[in-house]
């Protein structure tokens, strides 16, 4: 009986400690959406739709690509200071980009400001898994569900700033990042937030071969979300700004979108574990292309009904796609929340300076079109899955 409880105590999730590091996340996040919502204004400044989204490529690049290499690093031993350093990094120079019309410094301070995030995302995300007890879908739901709350919440915030002080204004937009930062360093001298990565020396490249096929197509179904996810963000204003609908509306807009995907991947996330998230993956991407449609297709208040829904949709296979991956890739929580939080999006956020290029050359009316298909096509990807319930 003793031993039973002893076991029943030690699978329940830590809140105190999960809670910290998704308000990390909240904020860190807070700051991955600045490019795409400003530009807009970029592209008032002067700049091409194509160069808006090269510099989201830009970001893309370093904040994503190349966090798995941060997840290798947080499975043999838990930097955490990766955590509030990484933010506070990323918060100063993405701060700077308002300053600068230059584009080759935009593409540096973009570059560079996404090892920040990269550092951030991977041990983060392996710390919440290794105190979320018998809850992973739900714990990894709840951390990721606050970053979509902070991508929520940058075109609320930012976005009227730039409107009525300009781009110079952004240096201000690096306090919360700062403040956040230095709470997380505080609280990592700490040894109730001295969580440990477990050390592991399963060798990861047989690990990576002998999984191939599922974590590749894992991989593709983040990437076509996260396309979707990065596009519209990006791209949704300027169409909705064809429709005589002002930037700030269509940010606040944008903003419901992403709300509504934070609340549903929460719900995505405490039905994975309670039905299975094959069920919750394959269901919620398919009708987030016929509610997208229907977004583009009603007008009004019934047009933004359809338009949340569809946001919550798209976000609710959020925590799916990471606890399958650490399904996958066994004792390796930091490579797998690096791959699909990094790798995965990152491949998904290239594709927006592509889209940039279709909105230049056939328009943006098309490309949003093409949007709207592609997480139909993820959806249909997770039958592919073997081992993800």
């Amino acid at each position: 009986m003793e031993a039973k409880t002893a076991t029943a105590v030690i699978q329940k999730p830590q809140v105190g400690k999960i809670s910290l590091f998704s308000a990390g996340h909240l904020v860190n996040d807070l700051y991955m959406n600045q490019i795409q919502v400003l530009i807009p204004f970029w592209v008032l400044a002067g700049l091409s739709v194509s160069e808006g989204g090269f510099l989201v490529a830009a970001f893309t690049v370093t904040s994503s690509l190349v966090q798995p290499l941060f997840g290798m690093l947080s499975d043999r031993k838990s930097y955490r200071w990766l955590v509030f350093c990484g933010t506070a990094w990323m918060a100063m120079l993405l701060s700077l980009m308002g300053l600068s019309t230059n584009y080759l410094l935009l593409l540096l301070l973009a570059s560079l400001a996404g090892l920040g995030t990269a550092a951030f995302h991977p041990q983060a995300s392996a710390m919440v898994a290794s105190c979320s007890g018998s809850s992973k879908s739900f714990s990894q739901a709840v951390f990721i569900a606050a970053g979509n709350v902070g991508w929520a919440l940058t075109p609320l915030l930012f976005v009227p700033m730039v409107h009525h002080f300009g781009m110079t204004i952004s240096p201000l937009f690096a306090i919360p990042g700062l403040v956040m930062s230095l709470l997380l360093w505080r609280a990592s001298g700490s040894r109730t937030f001295a969580v440990k990565a477990p050390v592991t020396r399963t060798p990861i490249w047989p690990v990576l071969r002998g999984n191939s096929r599922e974590l590749t197509t894992i991989l593709l179904i983040v990437a076509f979300r996260s396309l979707t996810y990065f596009s519209m963000i990006a791209f949704l204003p300027l169409y909705l700004k064809q429709q005589n609908v002002s930037l700030v509306t269509s940010s606040r807009m944008v903003s419901l979108m992403l709300f509504t995907g934070s609340i549903g991947g929460l719900i995505g996330g405490f039905m994975a574990d309670k039905y299975g998230r094959r069920w919750v993956l394959v269901t919620s991407l398919c009708l987030a292309t016929p509610l997208f449609a229907l977004f583009l297709l009603t007008q009004g208040w019934l047009s933004i009904f359809f338009l949340a829904i569809a946001g919550a949709c798209l976000l609710a296979t959020f925590s799916v796609t990471v606890t399958a991956a650490h399904r996958v890739i066994k004792n390796n929580a930091g490579l797998a929340s690096g791959l699909t939080l990094g790798f995965g999006t990152g491949i998904g956020g290239l594709g927006v300076g592509l889209m940039g290029v279709l909105a230049d050359t056939a328009g943006i009316n098309i490309t949003i079109y093409c949007l709207v298909a592609l997480p139909l096509i993820a959806g249909l990807l997770g039958f592919r899955l073997k081992t993800i319930d």
